[in-house]
């Protein structure tokens, strides 16, 4: 992906700060990024064209929005055929409560991050869409007490230098 463009400490910097605060003005960025605001513009259009910065999102408060239960659904599969992997992909995009699909290597499958309103919410989801879905072997889940780290994106280090 970083192959279309090469990132320097200043795509650095302005990668760190729109991770940090994406509703930072293109002022606020270039000022930190120490560069004048034309640039900076052109540098954070470059890294979206690049694919490096896929999107902006606000940070939704789960319970705020009356979902307090969160659950990792460990999911077997009967065949790991790549069209069955797809296909169960395809249908946990269409399920808003799956927040996250991880496909992993050995024992499980995948890994669902699955939020609810309550219990019951979430036994209605696992029984009427989840275990019975097509492919779906076995499912194992963990209820989440708390979240003590929640960080999106990925560590940037402003000292690596250019690359």
């Amino acid at each position: 992906m970083t192959g279309k463009i090469k990132i320097d400490n200043v795509d650095r910097q302005i990668l760190h700060d729109l991770q940090e605060d994406g509703r930072i003005t293109n002022v606020d960025l270039a000022k930190r990024a120490g560069i004048s605001a034309p640039p900076c513009l052109r540098r954070v259009r470059g890294l979206e064209d690049a694919g490096i910065i896929k999107g902006y999102h606000a940070d939704i408060d789960a319970d705020a929005m009356g979902y307090g239960v969160n659950v990792f659904a460990f999911v077997g599969l009967t065949s790991q055929a790549e069209s069955d992997l797809q296909d169960f992909e395809e249908l946990v995009s269409a399920w808003p409560q799956v927040r996250e699909c991880h496909m992993l290597m050995g024992e499980t499958d995948f890994v669902l991050k699955i939020v609810a309103r309550d219990w019951d919410d979430f036994q209605k989801f696992l029984t009427s869409k989840l275990t019975p879905a097509t492919n779906v072997s076995h499912v194992k889940t963990a209820l989440s007490i708390r979240s003590a780290k929640n960080l999106p994106g990925v560590p940037i280090d402003l000292d690596e230098g250019t690359s």
